[in-house]
């Protein structure tokens, strides 16, 4: 049914973020694509530095939102909330992983609080559509919070309430607030995919205007240059 959605989309001309970029839809056919399909390595986390991890949608954008913040001096874009170890995208793409796009995000919580990169979190997607975002249909789209602490637990659930009540969005918020276990990087080529890959037809159609309505609501909150 995912299958289906995704072509009538792209025959209409919204691609999708497994779709628009022309990625294969079989693994065989991923190897034969010229991309590096190795796993990424996670980044040493620095002495003073915080990790956290969020899953909204498809991570191409989600990862270059993150990397736009003052604070933040890395994004790592892969899957988390599932129980497959170490999963291709494929297998992520094709079901049954139960993962969900992620990215963990490493930073400096002196200059940028959990708070609000919560509130970012909630601002730049859509935390009310179950298992979709935008033209991207399928559990691996959800939108999930992992928490590492009973504070930021408290933290996410407070900000899910303020989020309701201030009716930002007509429906109520479905984001997972889920402990974190543990978080599996996505092949090289989905790094920095947003900054590398400009002219791709779902970076131009769907991440970049996501990405603008964000910076053109918290435009306080972004790199010089971003």
């Amino acid at each position: 049914m995912k299958r289906l959605f995704i072509l009538l989309l792209t025959a209409m001309g919204a691609a999708s973020c497994d779709a628009g970029s022309g990625n294969p839809v079989t693994a065989a056919l991923a190897q034969a694509d010229g991309r590096d399909h190795s796993f990424a390595t996670l980044p040493k986390q620095q002495p003073g530095e915080a990790v956290a991890t969020f899953a909204s949608g498809c991570f191409w954008c989600t990862e270059h939102v993150y990397e736009s913040l003052k604070g933040v001096r890395t994004v790592i874009s892969g899957h988390a909330g599932g129980t497959t170890v170490s999963p291709t995208y494929e297998q992520v793409y094709g079901g049954g992983t139960g993962h969900a796009e992620a990215v963990q995000v490493y930073y400096d919580p002196k200059v940028i609080s959990y708070a609000t990169l919560l509130r970012v979190f909630f601002v730049q997607h859509d935390p009310t559509t179950l298992n979709r975002q935008g033209p991207d249909a399928g559990d691996e789209y959800r939108s999930i919070a992992f928490y590492r602490t009973p504070q930021e637990k408290q933290q996410i659930e407070a900000e899910i309430k303020r989020v309701n009540a201030s009716h930002r969005y007509p429906n109520p918020v479905v984001t997972q607030v889920v402990p974190f276990k543990v978080f599996y990087p996505a092949e090289r080529y989905h790094q920095d995919y947003f900054h590398n890959n400009p002219n791709d037809p779902y970076v131009r159609n769907v991440s970049t205007p996501r990405f603008n309505k964000f910076a053109k609501e918290f435009p306080q909150l972004l790199k010089p240059g971003a």
